[in-house]
């Protein structure tokens, strides 16, 4: 785990590398530090290798999808506290309801968003410290 960093880290599990970029672009101007993962497979070896702070998770991904990175990490007493967002562009309400409701997940952001929205949403689980 890396302690001496500047920001708080932040894993984008996503299948697309330009949205990896524009998070990272748009977060590491904040402050945070941000890892990407391709897809569902590193994203959960990465997400339990380097206990990020806070988890952005796509849902539609071709290796493993999202729910079940998710769940691993749920089901894991090392990975479970970690924080997730839902960054996806499955943005039907129901979508919505069952992340937020019965998944309980931390917030859930539908692309495409603004980056004022990702801020939100990032500082609103990790307070600027």
């Amino acid at each position: 785990m890396i302690n001496n960093r500047e920001g708080q880290l932040i894993l984008c599990i996503e299948d697309e590398s330009e949205m990896i970029d524009l998070i990272k672009i748009i977060l590491s101007r904040r402050g945070y530090h941000i890892e990407g993962a391709n897809g569902g497979q590193e994203g959960i070896q990465k997400v339990r290798e380097l206990l990020p702070d806070l988890v952005l998770l796509d849902l539609m991904m071709p290796d493993m999808g999202g729910w079940e990175v998710y769940q691993q990490m749920k089901a894991d007493e090392k990975t479970r506290h970690i924080p997730v967002i839902i960054v996806t562009a499955k943005a039907q309400s129901i979508d919505k309801v069952l992340g937020l409701q019965i998944a309980k997940v931390d917030d859930y952001l539908a692309k495409p968003f603004s980056p004022s929205e990702l801020v939100e949403s990032v500082e609103k689980i990790l307070p600027r410290k």
